[in-house]
This record gives C-alpha cells, structure tokens and sequence, in this order.
C-alpha cells in the first residue's frame, strides 16, 4: 500500500568547487599543463595571462548564494534581482593573485632538459631486414615478425598463430617452416638475441654469436649450462651441474661470469634511449641554505590565468536587455562560463596553498634527513601526523601525497616514501621501518655472496641490534626492497 510521509535526513556532500580541487590536488605538476589546456578548450571564458606586464589577474571568490547554476527556462524574475552585475565587473587588478614573479636574476642557473630524437628499435630492426636477400613473400612475413617482437626483444606470437594471421590478415599462405626460416635470419640481427622466444633461447643466441665471433675464447661450458642445466642454473643449483656435467668449480665460475656479462632484454639496449622518455619532474624544491630549509613549489604549480574580458564585457552588454528570452539565455550562458573559470582559477590557487602548506609540514616534521640525507634519521610519519598538522583531511593529505616528487640536495624522491609506519625497540624508543630497511639492506649488501644471510639470520642480526622484530617481517620487508630470497643470491 502507498503512502506519503515526510522524512528528515542529514547528509553531508562535496560541492563542484570541492570535488574540482580533490582532482586537481591529485595530478602531479607535469599533468597540470595538459589538465589547464583541457579546461581552456571547454570553457572559452578562460585563457592563459602571457603578458608579463598584466596584473589583472582575478581572485574574486563568488558567495555561496552566487555558486548555484542558472537555468536559462526559469521565467522567474527574482534570479534577476539577485544578480550584482559588479560581482563579475569588479575590479580585477587583485595583487592578491599573482601566482608568479619574475625574481630571477641573470647569475641563476637555468636547466633544460635534454630530448632525444633517434631511430627506434622496430625501424633499426627493419632496416637490417632490407639488407638481407629475401624474397618479397619472405619479407613480409619478417615486417610481421618484427611487429610482434616487443621492446625487450622478444618474440610474443606463437609461430603457429603467426601462420594464421598471416593468411587471414595479408592473405598470405605460409608454413610454420616458412616463418621459422625467417625468425632465424632476424635472430641474427643485432643486438643479439633479439627475436627469440624466451630467456633460455635468447642468452643461447648471444652466447653463439659471441662464439663465432671470439673463436680463441672456449664458451662450450657456458652454451652447455644454458642448453642443458638451464633450470638448475636459474634455481642456482650450482652443486647439481657440477655433478652433472662433471666440471671443476673454477670452470662453472668461469662458465657463470660469461653468461652473467650478457643482456636477458637485448631490445632495451636501444629503446632505453629512443623510445619516449619520461623524465621526473619534481613538484617541491627543498635547498638547504646555510642550515636552513627553504622550501618551493614548481613553477608549473602557478600558472597564470584570468577570465577572458570578452565574455565580461558580453556580460554587461547581455545584463542591460534581461526582458528579452534570447539575452536572458545568452547572460545566464555567459554567466556559468565565468562562474566556471573563476572556480577554476580559485581551485588552482587552493591547490597550490594546499601543496605548499602540506609540503612544509612534511619538511618541518623530517627536518633532520633533510639536512643530512641519511635515511635512519627518518622519523615514524604517517598520513594522520601531517594531517593534524596543516589541519586538513587525511584523504586531502593522500592526494597531496600520491605521485608527487620532491628534489633534495640527496636526490629526487617519491613523496609518499616519507610515509612509514613506526616500530618500538628495546629501548623504548620509535623508529621508521625505513630505517629498519635501510640496515636490512646494508646488511645483505655487505653479505658473504658464497654464503648470503637467510631471512632467520638477518632477523637475528636485527634483534641484536634492538629491533624487535620477526623472520616474517624481515621477508615482508626484504621483498618490499625487491630483494630476493638467499638462495637466489648466491655467488660462487
């Protein structure tokens, strides 16, 4: 059965303007650029300010009363007695707003960072196929290959769907002894090992070409490890091939020194430095001046944008005729238009207090490694620490945080790497597990290679050292740090 009732609820929402800062707060500076382009070309009443010498930039907030979006059917007269054509007339040459100054002086340094422009790894590859006597069907089954090949050098396509693809695609009618033939002349391409299909066949490839180029230097062992022991050599079964293939320690060493000298990704030798590179540009600055700590934001973060004076001048010409349905249209277009812009330029302006003030709280707090670098000088941070600090939201922190850089006179690093969980030792005191990982670190670092140290013998060095810690945290912690288990460190 229906029936009407009246109900009373509490709810709590984001307004656009809150929602617009939360997406602004979490792109990193070098995504800012493109995010502004975007917001220009959808809203014509927003442009960049290039004059250097324009000091209209705008910093006029709208009242709440003023947020609400207009509806161009409402008939109602009262939306036009609440409209103050001054609010988007005003005066503009707010000094308030000026998000960039030109205090650069002749003696600073200027940086570029350097591009490169060379020929890819798939046009290397292709032209090399064009040096080789093959007929035009045998060609275009290499530019096939060649496209399947990915930019560690491999091949990804089984042969047996090559096949397929090549008569269903290019009307091409081959064989799977076509296709091998073929795969064959490519693997003799340089850099060597490229084309092949998986690790064991790669490092094999290089390790006979290395033969037939050195013929004075003996690789038997080695290719017989690879072709043979392959598995028992990525396990690091040393004892196992020594019984097996019945060679002296010294031999595998030597066989296991040439093997480790070659490239289990040959494509990465040339695509490291011509595919497109992305270059980390940090948000925050910190220099360390005479024992102060100066902190700056990337230019990047304060662009300079205003409303364009156009729609502000179509504004008042639209504002003197509001009887008319069409001008009434036109101003409450215009009049969202400039709405929009000045919450964008407001919201750029809230982001870029927001990084500031939560990056100074960050430098403040980890003061001591700031102005010495070492990473045990790191203290226990967490989200709700810097929080309580610049009295923000712990999810705006997070924002702040995510994917944003900050380059120290120790190098440039991931903001939210600063953040770490605290651990008590048997003193009483609170560390950082960063700095329980940095010693765990050293300490395989300085390790017997022979005879690495175990997960249980680390996490007995640790508890020697007051970190009350367990072997299952130790192989958290080890694994965080991409280190891999003893047996696999193992070095004759």
């Amino acid at each position: 059965m229906l029936n009407q009732r009246l109900q009373q609820k509490l709810l709590q929402k984001l307004s656009p303007q809150q929602i617009l800062l939360m997406k602004l707060l979490q792109i990193p500076s070098v995504s800012l650029d493109q995010r502004i382009k975007q917001e220009i070309e959808e809203n014509p009443a927003l442009e960049l300010d290039n004059e250097s010498d324009v000091d209209d930039q705008n910093d006029s907030l709208l009242d709440d009363n003023d947020s609400d979006e207009y509806d161009s059917d409402d008939n109602d007269d009262n939306s036009d007695d609440e409209f103050d054509l001054s609010d988007y007339l005003g005066d503009d040459d707010d000094d308030s707003y000026k998000l960039k100054t030109n205090n650069y002086s002749a003696d600073d340094d200027h940086y570029e960072t350097p591009f490169s422009s060379a020929q890819t790894f798939q046009e290397f590859l292709i032209q090399q196929l064009g040096f080789r006597k093959l007929d035009e069907k045998k060609y275009k089954i290499g530019l096939y290959i060649i496209g399947n090949i990915d930019d560690s050098g491999y091949l990804t396509r089984p042969v047996e769907a090559i096949v397929d693809d090549l008569l269903f695609s290019l009307n091409i009618n081959t064989t799977k002894k076509e296709i091998l033939e073929t795969l064959h002349v490519i693997q003799d391409f340089e850099p060597y090992g490229v084309g092949a299909r998986n690790l064991q066949e790669c490092l094999l490839i290089q390790l006979q070409k290395l033969q037939e180029e050195n013929p004075e230097k003996d690789l038997t062992i080695a290719i017989l490890i690879i072709d043979r022991y392959f598995e028992e050599f990525t396990k690091k079964h040393y004892d196992k091939i020594l019984k097996r293939a019945n060679i002296s320690e010294e031999t595998l060493k030597e066989a296991v020194f040439e093997i480790l000298k070659l490239n289990p990704k040959p494509g990465n030798s040339m695509s490291e430095t011509v595919k497109s590179n992305q270059y980390i540009v940090p948000d925050f600055m910190i220099f360390n001046n005479n024992g102060t700590l100066e902190l700056s934001l990337n230019s990047r973060n304060a662009p300079e944008l205003k409303v364009n004076k156009t729609y502000t001048e179509m504004l008042e010409t639209f504002s003197e005729n509001k009887k008319s349905r069409e001008n009434k249209e036109a101003l409450a277009f215009v009049k969202q238009k400039i709405d929009s812009a000045r919450w964008f330029i407001d919201a750029i302006k809230q982001r870029q207090n927001t990084l500031y003030t939560t990056m100074e709280a960050i430098m403040n707090y980890q003061k001591e490694y700031f102005m010495t670098g070492d990473e045990t000088k790191l203290r226990p941070m967490i989200l709700k620490d810097i929080a309580e600090i610049v009295s923000l939201d712990i999810s705006t922190v997070s924002r702040v945080a995510n994917s944003k850089y900050v380059q120290t006179a120790f190098g440039t690093f991931l903001l939210k790497d600063f953040f770490s969980e605290s651990m008590t030792t048997d003193d009483g005191e609170e560390v950082s597990t960063r700095e329980i990982k940095k010693i765990l670190k050293d300490c395989i670092e300085n390790e017997k290679k022979s005879k690495p140290l175990t997960d249980e013998q680390l996490t007995k060095i640790l508890n020697e050292k007051g970190y009350n810690i367990a072997r299952r945290t130790v192989a958290k912690y080890r694994e965080q740090l991409n280190i891999p288990v003893a047996r696999l460190r193992k070095q004759l």
